[in-house]
């Protein structure tokens, strides 16, 4: 341990639930508690961890861990309840002692999602994850268990990707952004970390005061891999840890009416392919989704080059389903809320939920969990004698393992024992992700500190 880890304040407590968890059951509470192999407290402990250090600036899962090595959480049954007790939590999640209270209701949301991902969805019988119906059902049960979903509300829910790296520009450009679309009384979801996740929620904040509108959505949606890099921002009141990355992004999607890209690296990169995959099967060509990439004037080489990449890979049909829009934070928001009214037009047609579209089909292709590893990321099928969604897919789980390479923790482990992960496909494929992941490091959108080593080798470039 440093000298400057050494130095960090930590604090002891016991904190009540706050944030909609009330009771667990004592299978539940064991479970938690289980430090075993088959236990769930070191994914607890993790999860917990990243809360407790929101607004932290590194995207190193490992970081917290090492910072404070003796943090500790238990799940504590009590006659009334449950109560969470805190051994050497970061002292900046408290002030004059107290936890604050909105680092609290994350808190609590961690202890929801892992207790009942594990014993409802991982472990129930309830949804058969072998078909696309039970991964929907799952993604829709951990959704309202959560209790994000709103049954009487207009469509007007935003999510907004983009990076957790990005520049002092982008990030303000953000900002603007989403102060537009809380003027317009829009909500916001992200994947909850700071970047272009934490902007169009900080510029919203401010909007939504101005209209003097309450009981604002602001939803981060994340899950155990990414957390532990990317904590959740301060601004997020409603946090869902979804069990995989494929569950994280069907969430957007089903609970999300639109989505706005700001710049981003690898993972705002597998997001648009995943959006496109799906908008570009035959059973969705019209389905009214708006999509908007944006970003300030520094930006527009940036999503020229995004747009390029597209037209070579998914061809030019994938261009009708986006607009963009460079340093125009008002039309963004403007063809949002012209969108949000198409949308609501067709779920009515469609008599379809406002709150969860079910209508949108996600092949089972996009489905399926994915682990990067060597093999798999050596087998992808990056070819064009493939229907362009299932091309798609695989381009997708392309750059999830360069996520998992660059900063999740098992993925990190994996390149730093076996080496670079290799990517073959199509040369003009590959051409083009070469040239496009190597724009993303020199831009510096792989890490937000420290020398970027690449964790992938693009071989027929």
């Amino acid at each position: 341990m440093t000298e400057e880890f050494a130095k960090l304040a930590t604090v002891n407590d016991e904190i009540s639930p706050r944030g909609g968890l009330d009771v667990l059951s004592r299978s539940e509470v064991a479970r938690l508690r289980d430090a075993s192999g088959g236990g769930l407290h070191d994914l607890l402990r993790k999860c917990a961890l990243a809360v407790l250090t929101t607004g932290s600036d590194s995207d190193d899962p490992r970081a917290a861990q090492q910072k404070y090595p003796d943090f500790d959480i238990q799940v504590l049954q009590q006659a009334r309840g449950i109560k969470i007790a805190l051994q050497n939590a970061p002292a900046t999640a408290f002030v004059d002692g107290e936890l604050i209270r909105g680092v609290a209701e994350l808190l609590f949301s961690v202890v929801r999602d892992i207790a009942y991902v594990a014993t409802e969805i991982s472990e129930g019988r309830k949804f058969d994850l072998a078909t696309s119906d039970g991964m929907t059902g799952a993604v829709f049960e951990i959704l309202r268990n959560a209790r994000v979903m709103r049954p009487y509300q207009d469509p007007n829910l935003i999510v907004c990707w983009g990076g957790h790296s990005i520049g002092r520009e982008e990030y303000v450009y953000t900002k603007a952004v989403g102060y537009e679309l809380g003027l317009r009384r829009l909500d916001i979801c992200t994947g909850c970390g700071p970047g272009a996740m934490k902007g169009p929620m900080k510029g919203a904040t401010i909007a939504h005061a101005k209209q003097r509108r309450s009981n604002n959505r602001y939803i981060g949606i994340t899950e155990p891999g990414i957390i532990a890099a990317e904590s959740p921002n301060p601004i997020v009141n409603h946090l869902v840890i979804m069990p995989d990355i494929e569950k994280r992004l069907e969430a957007f999607v089903r609970v999300g009416h639109g989505i706005i890209v700001f710049p981003g690296g690898v993972g705002t990169a597998e997001e648009i392919l995943y959006l496109l995959g799906i908008l570009l099967h035959p059973d969705n060509a019209d389905m009214p989704f708006p999509l908007v990439f944006t970003g300030p004037k520094s930006a527009a080489a940036y999503f020229e080059q995004i747009d390029q990449f597209l037209r070579l890979s998914l061809g030019e049909a994938a261009t009708s389903r986006y607009k963009i829009i460079v340093d125009n934070p008002p039309e963004v928001a403007r063809q949002m809320a012209l969108g949000m009214k198409k949308v609501r037009e067709q779920r009515i047609a469609e008599k379809d939920a406002f709150f969860f579209n079910w209508s949108l089909h996600i092949p089972f292709e996009f489905q399926q969990p994915f682990v990067p590893d060597h093999a798999a990321m050596a087998g992808l099928n990056l070819h064009h004698d493939q229907p362009v969604h299932l091309l798609a897919a695989d381009l997708r789980r392309a750059f999830s393992g360069i996520v998992a390479g660059n900063v999740k923790e098992d993925g990190m482990r994996n390149i730093e024992q076996y080496g670079p992960f290799q990517i073959d496909g199509d040369l003009d494929i590959m051409k083009a992700l070469d040239g496009l992941l190597q724009a993303f490091v020199a831009q510096r959108r792989m890490k937000m500190s420290g020398e970027y080593k690449p964790c992938y080798r693009v071989v027929s470039a």
